[in-house]
């Protein structure tokens, strides 16, 4: 719909909108009011039927300025190392944003302990190789006990909003979900309905083998980056300069900078193949993507590390390439997820004022203003980004930071500035999203969890590979690889003891929930017990009827 003068004059009226619909320009006068009427019965499916036929164009709410500009200067605008207004958040954005900056905070204080270990262990044993056995088995206990943590924190936190007991809603379809229409037999209301065999078909026939054509894909420029490693080290070797010498991290850097562009780009197809399984449910669609991307993430980031540690078996390579992939991807999210769109944001943003002082009106146009800078924000399209980022981010420290003791202090110093980044993007770059309700932070815990099994028997590896540990079986290797999967058995059976010793809710939590239980249990008898007393009174009252009947 094109926003005019005459659709927000406000002269007449005190009202103020929360929220922003876009119509389609075609839109008829009778649509139009059709959609008022949804609106006012409070009818969801009104506006979800009108996203996916392309009537609506958007829905978002406003910001509101006063609310924004007190979160604001509690939460960024003045740089400090201080805790995040996480309740503030929530109240202004809702649980689910709430607890990714809580994990983002968590996190972040949790990888000090590696960097103020790892920073010494830089400084004096930095090419001795054969001493990362220390590090790499408290790298172990730490990505364990961390996540456990965590869940007590989350639990704490969602138990103070409310959400922790949340029960799962009925879904209603998706935007975007098609199908001949029909009668759904749970709901009985009528609604797209779509055969599970064919979305089967289109998952195991187009989507498997795309994404795994991408995985080969990415081996193959895994491959090149390879050869060009074998390059920069040959024309070094043959000069001896120190240009050649910085020449030897360009390689490393452009399969950063490549790594980072196949991401994305194979974000947007993955979300294409996704879209056209035609998913019913949001849960669903979701659960698809993020298997879809993780799987190519992982191998796309991590392939080439795992090929340097157990197949080249090169120590100071695998230092060299993890410095730079991490720092690299680290610079270029920066930019690329929060400085560039701010700047244009801004850049859009005095476009919009110079055509406001422009235009001669006597109405007062700042509600006008709002609402067209605000339509050409970026849509926030959920915290899927932010959670790879850190997951990413975990396997970098968690998989090798024993070769690179640094990546955990690199780490904390990219999270610092990432806390401040993230809320400028939320306040100044992005729409403001509907406010989501959750009770923890989902799948993304199972992925970091699968994450820190894979680097026990990482770890455990490379504790094998290390000059130390050889030196004590060195005739037999089979009696090493022997006792290293022992190990790394007990380990993880060790690290499944601790999820299980560590509860996942506090105990005064506990306490709380059973308490609540208890007086929940008492209400319903109490009532169960007014309903027979009731029942008992009438009684006698009937039986006094017949006789005298």
């Amino acid at each position: 719909m094109k926003v005019t003068l005459s659709a927000l004059n406000t002269s007449e009226s005190s009202f103020t909108p929360l929220v922003v619909i876009e119509l389609a320009q075609d839109v008829k006068e009778e649509t139009k009011e059709w959609l008022k009427n949804r609106i006012i019965a409070k009818k969801k499916d009104g506006v979800r039927r009108l996203l996916t036929s392309g009537i609506v164009i958007q829905v978002f709410p406003l910001h509101d300025n006063e609310a924004l500009k007190k979160l604001e200067d509690s939460w960024y605008t003045r740089f400090a190392l201080k805790y995040q207004p996480i309740d503030g958040i929530r109240g202004y954005f809702g649980e689910t944003i709430a607890l990714y900056f809580g994990f983002l905070e968590y996190f972040t204080f949790a990888l000090i302990p590696m960097a103020v270990i790892g920073l010494p262990y830089y400084l004096f044993v930095w090419e001795d190789y054969d001493k990362y056995v220390i590090f790499a088995s408290f790298n172990l206990i730490w990505s364990t006990v961390i996540l456990e943590v965590w869940k007590r924190g989350c639990a704490d936190m969602t138990y103070r909003w409310g959400t922790l007991l949340m029960k799962r809603k009925f879904e209603e379809p998706r935007p975007g979900f098609h199908g001949v229409l029909g009668i759904n037999p749970i709901t009985g209301k009528e609604e797209p309905l779509y055969p599970s065999y064919k979305r089967q078909l289109r998952i195991y026939l187009v989507s498997l083998p795309f994404v795994c054509l991408c995985l080969y894909f990415s081996l193959y420029v895994m491959m090149i980056y390879f050869d060009l490693e074998v390059w920069a080290l040959g024309l070094h070797e043959n000069s001896g300069s120190e240009w050649t010498s910085v020449l030897l991290y360009v390689p490393s850097i452009i399969y950063a900078i490549v790594i980072e562009i196949m991401n994305r780009l194979y974000r947007y197809a993955a979300e294409f193949l996704t879209s056209w399984e035609n998913h019913r449910l949001e849960s669903a669609y979701q659960n698809h993507l993020i298997l879809k991307v993780l799987v190519f993430n992982f191998l796309n980031c991590f392939a080439s590390l795992f090929y340097i540690a157990f197949v080249l078996k090169d120590m100071k390579l695998l230092r060299q390439s993890l410095a730079t992939l991490l720092i690299t991807s680290q610079i270029l999210n920066q930019i690329v997820e929060s400085l560039l769109p701010y700047w244009l944001q801004r850049k859009h943003g005095v476009r919009v004022k110079r055509k406001m002082q422009a235009l001669k009106t006597d109405i007062d146009a700042t509600l006008y203003e709002q609402v067209i800078l605000e339509k050409e924000m970026g849509t926030y399209l959920g915290t899927f980004d932010d959670y790879l980022e850190l997951f990413l981010q975990f396997g970098y420290v968690s998989l090798f930071s024993c070769v690179y003791p640094l990546a955990a202090a690199f780490a904390v110093l990219n999270n610092f500035t990432e806390v401040n980044s993230d809320a400028l993007k939320m306040c100044r770059v992005f729409k403001r999203p509907f406010s989501e309700p959750s009770a923890s932070i989902g799948v993304w815990q199972l992925a970091f969890e699968t994450m820190s099994v894979i680097s026990v028997v990482t770890n455990c590896a490379l504790i094998g590979m290390s000059p130390q540990v050889n030196a004590i079986f060195p005739e037999s290797k089979a009696d090493l690889i022997l006792i290293v999967v022992a190990v790394e058995h007990a380990l993880l059976a060790l690290k499944f003891i601790l999820a299980f010793a560590i509860p996942d809710k506090p105990r005064h939590i506990q306490v709380k929930l059973a308490r609540l239980e208890f007086e929940s249990l008492e209400a319903l008898k109490q009532q169960q017990m007014k309903l027979v007393t009731e029942n008992l009174k009438e009684e006698p009252k009937e039986s006094g009827k017949e006789k005298a009947t």
